[in-house]
């Protein structure tokens, strides 16, 4: 075809953006460093899977099912979900994952030549479909490995859209409380759609965590976003969802694909709205295994960050991809942070008890080596 010039037809940011490349399913990447078995702290699941009601709609699923198209936005969901956190039904918004809401929101609100507003080293996920959709990515870096707010403040200008906050802090379990969260609000003063990214909120224990939901009634700019992937263990059935102030989310469903949530998605779902033995068991969990971690820590003189989430940071004393490689021959899998701009560092998910020792024993070893 002698007139085809690829370049002519795709737009400039599209052309400048390096596409993110997951790592290869796991079969392979056990013949890659000849092991056996493959230990998975990487992608900060859920060791304890799915709440024991949506494990038996798993179950008893009926295959003749799939043949059949799941109902459009998720109808029983929603209403579960609004009654769970006093809300209505019409303020809540689904999506394909957590990354299908971001894009719902992005799209709805920001043209080109806007910005969005976020960290430097933070959920990417905000950062790549902003820029790969033409919309420039304001990022504001760290401070104490936290969410800088005045940083923040002074980034916003008339052409800021969205600023993305991730609470807690995706890798450094960093947060804000609800003291904070509430004047950063205030400062705002909406100028902007503020989305407070919960990935991790089940997780939190603190009194003073953040009630959203409830800010949202006096600050109509704010967008909750929950996942059922972290807490719920439903990470492989991608579904997450949104709730905002009626008319932001007339607004945001505009732009919302209809069918986007399968109907086991929607109905596990539906199940785990809201398991507190499944909650409560998750955080004990949670909280052995982050004791044990700081031992570890401890043990080998490694700094260790996370306050919130089921994951914490650990800095190393050699390259973190150096680590992950090594860690990998051991048959331990954790998230090297170099390409995540955090050199030097290793995300740790908090596994069950038997990934917990083979990753301590496998790290022992790796250090030892230096």
């Amino acid at each position: 075809m002698s007139g085809f010039a690829l370049e002519r037809l795709v737009p400039a940011h599209v052309q400048a953006f390096e596409a993110y490349v997951p790592s290869p399913p796991d079969d392979v990447l056990r013949r890659r460093f000849g092991v056996a078995h493959l230990h998975r702290l990487n992608n900060n699941e859920n060791p304890l899977g799915p709440p024991a009601a949506s494990r038996a709609v798993l179950a008893r699923w009926d295959e003749r099912e799939a043949a059949l198209y799941p109902q459009g936005d998720g109808w029983h969901l929603r209403r579960a979900i609004a009654g769970r956190f006093g809300l209505d039904a019409e303020q809540v918004i689904l999506g394909n994952g957590a990354n299908e809401v971001i894009a719902f929101v992005i799209k709805a609100f920001c043209e080109a030549g806007d910005n969005i507003v976020t960290a430097d080293r933070t959920f990417a996920v905000y950062e790549w479909l902003a820029s790969f959709s033409g919309i420039e990515p304001r990022l504001v870096p760290l401070r104490d490995h936290g969410f800088d707010d005045a940083a923040l403040l002074r980034a916003i200008d008339a052409r800021s859209r969205v600023v993305f906050l991730c609470n807690p802090n995706n890798p450094t379990g960093s947060w804000w409380d609800h003291a904070k969260l509430a004047r950063f609000l205030d400062a705002v003063a909406g100028r902007a759609i503020v989305v407070v990214d919960e990935a991790y909120a089940e997780f939190a224990e603190a009194p003073d965590f953040p009630d959203s939901f409830a800010l949202m009634a006096r600050h109509p700019n704010l967008i909750v976003f929950r996942t059922f992937s972290k807490m719920w263990g439903l990470a492989g059935l991608r579904i997450g969802w949104m709730a905002a102030a009626p008319a932001v989310a007339a607004t945001v469903r505009k732009t919302t694909i209809s069918y986007s949530v399968n109907r086991l998605a929607l109905e596990a779902a539906r199940e785990a709205v809201w398991d507190e033995a499944h909650i409560a068991a998750s955080r004990a969990q949670v909280r052995a295994a982050r004791a044990g971690l700081g031992a570890l820590a401890e043990r080998l003189g490694l700094t260790m960050l996370g306050g919130i989430g089921n994951f914490a940071m650990l800095r190393l004393p050699m390259p973190d991809t150096v680590v992950h490689r090594r860690l990998m021959a051991r048959g331990v899998m954790a998230r090297a942070m170099t390409s995540f701009r955090y050199p030097g560092w290793l995300r740790v998910s908090f596994g069950s008890a038997p990934a917990m020792a083979a990753f301590g024993q496998a790290l022992e070893a790796v250090l030892a080596e230096r």
